[in-house]
């Protein structure tokens, strides 16, 4: 993801919270687990609530402007709803932060994980864990596993498309720097080229008013977007695994940073307890439905 279309974000209905991690996919850009959890001597700069953090005693916890569901709810991130948001608070609460410790910061999804030194400990915005990008920031362990899906508006040409065949003649969009990009151009490579956006938003408008045929986002803002946004619009499909590992989601950290094993320990152990796949079970909808595009 999907920048922040980032790419992209609202809560699901109440009949769509199964849990998604029984179809997952995976990204062209596969990556193990950023980090091991901490043992040795690395463990000792773990100890609750005592972290080398941006601020002492705090814990600072980034994600763009706005923040879409289903992964935050209403737009603020700090009130702990949607799938992100929970994610982020139960890290903190493994890292020894509680909710009155943690800092939210406003930080654009191409920017979170550019090269420079960052403002923030972590970031979480649905930034998929690639090599590429690891050669600018540090990732955590995966802590969401993602498909990427097509949405197309009900009746189109494209919403009668079967196969990643049928897709190639079409217009179609993504967020700027999103895996659903990536989609596009590595796996789909249709014969005109996408077109391209700075936010979700935009690339929701542009099929509303019929300058794609086709737009690409994560699966669970694709269920969100076709039930709440976009009512006249369908999932046309998912794409299905690529082969090797699963394309995941994972938190952002400073190249180098002193946090990130500590980090990665704390979202191994959410997912080792069932945290993760609770949270999911919570926030996010069920895939089943979406057909697989081959």
């Amino acid at each position: 993801m999907y920048p922040a279309p980032r790419t992209l974000r609202r809560a699901m209905t109440a009949a769509t919270v199964a849990l998604l991690a029984t179809a997952v996919g995976c990204a062209p850009q596969p990556d193990e687990k950023a980090s091991a959890a901490p043992s040795g001597s690395a463990a000792k700069s773990c100890a609750p609530g005592k972290l080398a953090t941006k601020t002492s005693g705090k814990l600072t916890i980034a994600t763009d402007e706005p923040a879409y569901e289903p992964w935050f709810k209403d737009d603020k991130p700090a009130n702990g709803k949607g799938f992100e948001s929970a994610v982020a608070y139960a890290v903190a609460q493994q890292l020894g932060y509680g909710k009155n410790a943690v800092v939210w910061q406003s930080v654009p999804f191409n920017k979170a994980f550019a090269p420079g030194v960052k403002t923030f400990d972590f970031d979480i915005n649905q930034v998929s864990i690639s090599d590429e990008r690891k050669k600018a920031v540090d990732f955590s362990s995966g802590y969401y596993d993602v498909r990427q899906a097509v949405i197309a508006l009900k009746g189109s040409k494209a919403a009668n498309a079967r196969s990643i065949a049928d897709l190639k003649k079409l217009k179609l969009g993504a967020q700027v720097g999103t895996t659903s990009l990536n989609y596009i151009t590595d796996v789909v490579k249709p014969s005109q080229d996408p077109a391209v956006y700075g936010k979700n938003d935009q690339a929701k408008s542009a099929l509303k008013n019929g300058q794609v045929d086709a737009i690409v986002t994560d699966l669970p803002t694709a269920f969100y977007i076709t039930a709440a946004e976009v009512t006249d619009a369908k999932i046309v499909g998912q794409f299905e695994n690529q082969g090797g590992t699963p394309e995941q989601f994972g938190l952002v950290l400073d190249k180098g940073s002193a946090l990130t094993s500590c980090v990665s320990g704390a979202v191994d152990a959410l997912r080792k307890d069932g945290t993760l796949a609770g949270l999911e079970k919570q926030w996010l909808s069920d895939a089943v439905g979406a057909p697989v595009l081959k």
